[in-house]
């Protein structure tokens, strides 16, 4: 992209970034060659920096300073930049290491990725040493659960069952947010209708976008809907992690992660670095649907994320002028499917017009209809996803470490 309406080209970002000294202070990071292509979008510039692996914790103030200098440049409203691990070829990607020094403590129930390992006394009064754990995820102040909504495929509906989702959570009494995590396709401001851009408040936190009493945050409400977005892995972890972490969500019970298809960066963003409280899986009742579902349950799985169940969507057909009841795709697959990987069964949701003409129309379903019968099947769902989050987190505070003097 030349330049956005404000005027910032990327020539003007280059030459402000020539100021900035590369990692050994030995020519500037432009001149080197170590700048991604530059995005600009309403003010907002993007781009990453690329160092290598080994370093990357050390240099973060290198990006710091990029950020910095960006942001003085005369019109531009804000920099997203992020490091890009350059690994040598043929190097396996290791495994994120915890950050040194004390374990920080426990935080609050949500904040957990596991809960923790009971301490017995054996033998001569000396406890057992308690299980390995990861590093603990921080969490979201003020969020108190955050529930991952995904699908293995595209085109399974999954943004509707998210958005109508998060509205039968509010239904059921909770406050709820939700962040639409597909950085490429967003859907949210066009599902919620909602439009315009969020306001800034005190130069670094967004304040969400609101309708149909749900908080909300999308890159939809950043970037222009004709924008092209070619991202790279880190510079989409950056964007995800600042949508979680520096928006005023407020007071939440639960804020719904809308993720995007597949098993990709952002998928593996939001399983590793949040403390999610448990994901749902979105198929339809097709053989061909579940086999990709089954790579979004193996991908949460391997992360130890609780899968809170499968909601097979797009289950039956209702005709719209006689009731009459069709199963286009086949019927029951994601039930048979979650029985025999030992997961819950959260629903069926119907195909009608009617979802697809409110989708597409900005009012879904729950708000437009509260008390119809595809909305009480939201409901249905919304409570029992509610209620292993509740269950798990009522666990949690019963199994803190006790200690035993004998």
């Amino acid at each position: 992209m030349a330049a956005d309406h404000a005027g910032i080209s990327k020539e003007i970002v280059l030459e402000a970034l020539r100021a900035v000294r590369g990692p050994e202070l030995e020519g500037n990071i432009v001149d080197l060659g170590l700048v991604s292509d530059v995005f600009i979008s309403d003010g907002k510039v993007y781009f990453s920096i690329t160092v290598p692996a080994e370093r990357a914790r050390e240099l973060d103030p290198l990006r710091a300073a990029a950020e910095r200098v960006v942001k003085d440049i005369p019109g531009v409203k804000g920099a997203m930049v992020a490091l890009t691990a350059d690994r040598k070829a043929g190097t396996a990607s290791p495994r994120p290491a915890a950050a040194p020094g004390p374990r920080p403590a426990a935080g609050p129930a949500h904040a957990h990725s596991h809960a923790p390992a009971r301490s017995h006394s054996q033998g001569g009064g000396a406890p057992s040493p308690a299980a390995p754990r990861g590093p603990v995820k921080a969490g979201i102040p003020g969020v108190g659960a955050i529930i991952a909504v995904a699908s293995g495929k595209g085109g399974v509906g999954k943004s509707t069952t998210s958005a109508n989702l998060a509205l039968a959570l509010h239904a059921n009494g909770l406050r709820v947010g939700i962040l639409d995590a597909d950085i490429y396709g967003p859907s949210m401001p066009r599902l919620l209708k909602i439009s315009g851009r969020p306001e800034q408040i005190g130069g670094k936190m967004i304040k969400p976008m609101e309708n149909y009493g749900l908080k909300v945050m999308s890159m939809g409400f950043l970037v222009d809907e004709e924008v092209a977005m070619i991202w790279r892995g880190p510079m989409i972890q950056s964007a995800l992690l600042q949508m979680l972490r520096e928006v005023a969500w407020g007071e939440l019970d639960v804020l719904v992660v809308d993720m995007p298809p597949g098993t990709g960066d952002a998928q593996l963003t939001m399983a590793q670095q949040v403390p999610l409280a448990g994901a749902v899986i979105v198929s339809t009742p097709q053989d061909l649907a579940l086999i990709d579902a089954r790579k979004g349950l193996a991908m949460f799985r391997k992360v130890e994320v609780p899968v809170l169940g499968i909601v097979e969507n797009m289950s039956y057909f209702i005709a719209p002028d006689t009731g009459a009841r069709y199963d286009i795709f086949g019927h029951g697959g994601a039930r048979s499917e979650a029985e025999r990987i030992g997961v819950p069964f959260l629903g069926e949701v119907p195909l009608t017009i009617a979802i697809r003409e409110t989708s597409d129309a900005g009012t879904p379903l729950v708000a437009l209809e509260p008390d119809g019968p595809v909305a009480a099947v939201y409901r249905e769902i919304a409570t029992r996803v509610w209620d292993q989050v509740s269950a798990a987190k009522a666990d949690t505070s019963r199994e803190m470490p006790s200690i035993v003097f004998e």
